[in-house]
């Protein structure tokens, strides 16, 4: 990933984090049969280091087959994202020097995979993964909550993959090559309830960057 200085981001807790937050990842792996890519709700054990990637997937998916025998697979995340128009620039109104772009934040990890099959390492992995979006309501679903025979019969049915972090980076777009005039802008245009491209959440990321510094 092309990562301009001013909008790489390598403080681990905060790459880790963001996996946390936006947990959806989209697993890509290159092979005999060609690239595959295969979106993921993905379970993050931070062990000291990188970290290690958990997720599952249909044991019907050819995917599973390909990532069986790579090398090396990337995971892609992404949060917030959003246009950022020049009209929001300070600079547009001076000069007209300006065009549009495009903010956003991604991590992108990658490691060598292992499909797992072992219903010891499958169950842990559910319970951990289902917790983590359970434990926020009221009555959380819980995977004992289903029958066993059940559970027996839906675990035949996947196969689980673990990628250990080799590499891991973030990029932080958020209109950091900009000067703090234009950066003001950008916030209040996104914050800006009659403005089509309103994005409360982005302007927020826009403004810890400010804050953080260039």
């Amino acid at each position: 990933m092309y990562i301009p200085a001013s909008f790489r981001e390598s403080r681990i807790e905060v790459l880790h984090a963001f996996i946390c937050a936006h947990p959806f990842g989209l697993l890509i792996s290159a092979g005999d049969g060609g690239l595959q890519a295969t979106p993921l709700p993905f379970q993050l054990e931070a062990d000291g280091g990188n970290g290690t990637l958990r997720a599952h997937m249909a044991r019907a998916n050819p995917h599973g087959q390909a990532l069986a025998g790579a090398a090396e697979c990337l995971v892609v995340f992404q949060g917030e994202q959003g246009y950022v128009t020049p009209s929001w620039y300070a600079s547009k109104q001076a000069t007209g020097k300006a065009v549009p772009t495009w903010n956003y934040a991604a991590v992108q990890a990658r490691g060598r995979p292992r499909v797992v099959e072992d219903a010891a390492w499958l169950r842990p992995h559910l319970e951990r993964l289902t917790q983590a979006q359970e434990g926020r309501r009221a009555q959380p679903w819980a995977v004992d909550d289903a029958p066993e025979d059940y559970l027996a019969a839906q675990m035949k049915a996947i196969v689980g993959i673990e990628i250990p972090i080799a590499r891991i980076e973030g990029k932080w777009k958020m209109s950091q090559n900009r000067d703090t005039a234009d950066r003001r802008g950008v916030i209040a245009g996104l914050r800006d309830a009659g403005d089509p491209h309103r994005d409360p959440a982005l302007a927020d990321r826009v403004e810890i960057r400010m804050k953080d510094g260039p």
